[in-house]
């Protein structure tokens, strides 16, 4: 009787072991299946060429999801140092606000992988004296009675800011001090001081645009709607998005467009002060991304950022009208799964030691290796056998 349970007690061991191998399996099966999300904020003018590249990216990893939320850069950010948002990847049109805005604690690198240019974008069917306006006479189009022309706000995003150091710039061009009275004190909140030949804009909170004359929106894309519908004549924006929607638009000298290292002195002769206190030097317009420190799924963030900063990231790019960084430039800590494909600039500015460490993951413990289970479930096997022959 004592052996009869012996052996019973064998045979139920047996296939208890015997299961654990198909257990370990599914679970390991379903983990693999189960879908994970690359949470990615983003700057409006990034929607088109991040629209490509999540098609992409998810048909190479068929169990990823790439949610992307679309901002100015700025709120962008805010996103996640200010609202609580946990964000794998931040996109931004000036790769000057990751440092200035999540260093040290949301993230401590950043790679510059694209640039830009503004440009004057409109509609070349219902937009006011198209086959008059030309690079040198923009501005005089843009102050005659019943045209309109708008920018997106300078306080939330940097194609904002840029569009009004760029009608500033336009003075210095075109030597005609009036331009930037005509287009933007007269028609906006925004005044401007002069000091050693350098031009400081302030931008208020409250913008308070003369909307019979000029139209401002939280990102430039939100205007983009109006130029297609004739709602609006003109505006400034980025070029690889008037390429992207099919906009005509004047193409600006490269004294004033921001996109040319060799005008990068005279760039800076414009600044801009934000309602918040922030000043912005005029510079040469390019683009940032990084994984912030909260990241939920860092490991798919980098895995994403390869991918943009990579050669399908840069075909994309180049497809969709805004010129990519050969090779992209990475400055602060940039992790080792990405030196592979930056030029690092150790200059660079690299984020202050903060007093929270960041967060570390403890290595999960390995399950009980197939073969060893098999293994037991064998020797087990072969004691019941002789247990059963006695």
């Amino acid at each position: 009787m004592e052996r009869r349970k012996i052996l019973l007690a064998l045979g139920i061991l047996m296939v208890v072991l015997a299961c654990i191998p198909v257990v370990v399996f599914y679970t390991h099966l379903v983990e693999v299946q189960e879908p994970k999300t690359v949470k990615v904020f983003h700057a409006g003018s990034l929607s088109v060429p991040f629209e490509e590249a999540e098609r992409q990216f998810e048909a190479l990893h068929s169990n990823v999801n790439v949610q992307r939320e679309s901002y100015g850069s700025v709120e962008a950010i805010r996103q996640i140092t200010e609202v609580g948002k946990s964000g794998d990847v931040l996109g931004s049109a000036d790769f000057a606000l990751i440092p200035n805005m999540m260093y040290p604690e949301f993230a401590d690198w950043y790679v510059r992988f694209a640039t830009n240019d503004i440009v004057l974008a409109y509609n070349s069917e219902m937009s006011h004296y198209t086959d008059e306006i030309t690079p040198e006479n923009w501005y005089e189009i843009l102050r005659r009675d019943g045209v309109t022309f708008g920018f997106s706000n300078p306080n939330l995003d940097p194609c904002g800011y840029r569009s009004v150091m760029v009608c500033k710039l336009a003075e210095l061009r075109y030597n005609d001090a009036r331009i930037f009275e005509d287009l933007i004190l007269k028609n906006t909140a925004i005044t401007v001081s002069e000091e050693d030949g350098t031009y400081v804009i302030q931008t208020p909170e409250q913008l308070e645009p003369n909307t019979g004359k000029v139209t401002i929106r939280p990102k430039e894309v939100d205007l983009t709607a109006l130029i297609e519908a004739g709602g609006l004549d003109y505006y400034f924006i980025y070029r690889s998005v008037a390429v992207q929607h099919g906009l005509s638009f004047v193409d600006l000298p490269d004294e004033i467009d921001l996109s040319k290292v060799e005008y990068a002195d005279t760039y800076k002769k414009v600044k801009l002060q934000t309602a918040e206190g922030n000043t912005k030097t005029g510079k040469p317009i390019v683009y940032g991304i990084t994984v912030p420190t909260n990241a939920e799924n860092p490991k798919l963030g980098l895995e994403f950022v390869r991918f943009v900063i990579g050669e399908s990231g840069q075909k994309i790019f180049a497809d969709n009208g805004q010129p990519p960084i050969v090779p992209p430039v990475g400055s602060g800590n940039v992790p080792e799964e990405l030196k592979s494909l930056v030029q690092l600039e150790p200059g660079e500015s690299t984020p202050t030691p903060g007093t929270t460490p960041p967060p570390t993951s403890t290595p999960t413990p390995e399950e009980p290796g197939f073969e060893v289970i098999c293994a037991i479930t064998g020797l087990m096997g072969v004691a019941y056998l002789v247990l059963r022959g006695r």
